[in-house]
């Protein structure tokens, strides 16, 4: 972390409610740029590497849905947090199979799916749970091979198996944008992965709802905003820039810190 880091460190209450504050102004002023509602728009705040005193302070602060990509560091703060039972965790990070048992136990939303292997096994660990779960499908929009997600082309035969398993809630589409300062580089992941959705909503099976685009990040959720994003997962311009590099979450990135 460096003092020129554009995102304010966030230690205090006041300093998460400064922050949140200004987070939803920019994302009123980019709905008003697009004529939209910001009702809309709804902001995930991302958690990842930070600690439970400072998730409490979040909670204070009115956050109830956090979205962290490790889920181990995930599981582990659900369980020390018990004491919030309406504190609602989402997994947005890739998803390995052995995992799965942990994301069917304790969240409540998973938006990286981007394989039937992990689909099937999450859907078993769901239904020994009783539980069901909201999902999106991660969609690689930027075409770098460093990224999780699905090629847009294999997107819709992907939907198309999905209603096989029965505890997956299809919510719609997530992608990560190209990690550029560049918006004419940035923009044409956000438009990509919105006329896709629009494509599959028209034949979606099923119990299959493809109304949700997951998309935008600190560095970028204005834009995603712009281009139709209903979700922003917003983690530094929330909680002060990470000590961390972004490369520790997102295999192969080696740009600015600009992810969630």
């Amino acid at each position: 972390m460096t003092d020129t880091s554009p995102y304010p460190a966030a230690r205090t209450l006041d300093d998460l409610r400064r922050n949140l504050d200004q987070v939803r102004a920019n994302i009123a002023a980019a709905c008003a740029r697009a004529g939209r509602a910001p009702a809309d728009v709804r902001l995930l705040p991302v958690s990842k590497t930070i600690d439970e005193a400072r998730i409490r302070l979040a909670y204070a602060a009115g956050c109830r849905e956090l979205g962290e990509n490790k889920v181990q560091e995930a599981h582990a703060k659900w369980e020390a947090m018990a004491d919030l039972p309406d504190l609602r965790w989402a997994v947005i990070g890739h998803l390995q199979t052995n995992k799965a048992k942990l994301v069917a136990r304790f969240a409540s939303e998973f938006q990286a799916l981007d394989s039937l292997r992990v689909a099937e096994t999450l859907d078993r660990r769901l239904q020994a749970e009783g539980r069901a779960l909201d999902v999106l499908v991660q969609v690689n929009t930027s075409g770098e091979a460093s990224k999780f997600g699905l090629a847009p082309e294999q997107a819709a035969a992907f939907v198309r198996a999905l209603p096989a398993y029965a505890s997956l809630r299809v919510r719609g589409l997530m992608t990560l944008a190209l990690f550029s300062p560049d918006p004419a580089r940035v923009r044409p992941c956000f438009v990509r992965l919105r006329e896709l959705r629009d494509r599959l909503r028209q034949e979606a099976p099923d119990g299959v709802c493809m109304d949700e685009l997951s998309m935008g990040m600190s560095g970028d959720y204005q834009l995603a905003i712009e281009e139709g994003a209903t979700t922003v997962r917003v983690g530094q311009a929330i909680f002060g820039a990470r000590a961390l590099p972004d490369s520790h979450y997102w295999p192969g990135f080696a740009g600015p810190p600009t992810a969630s």
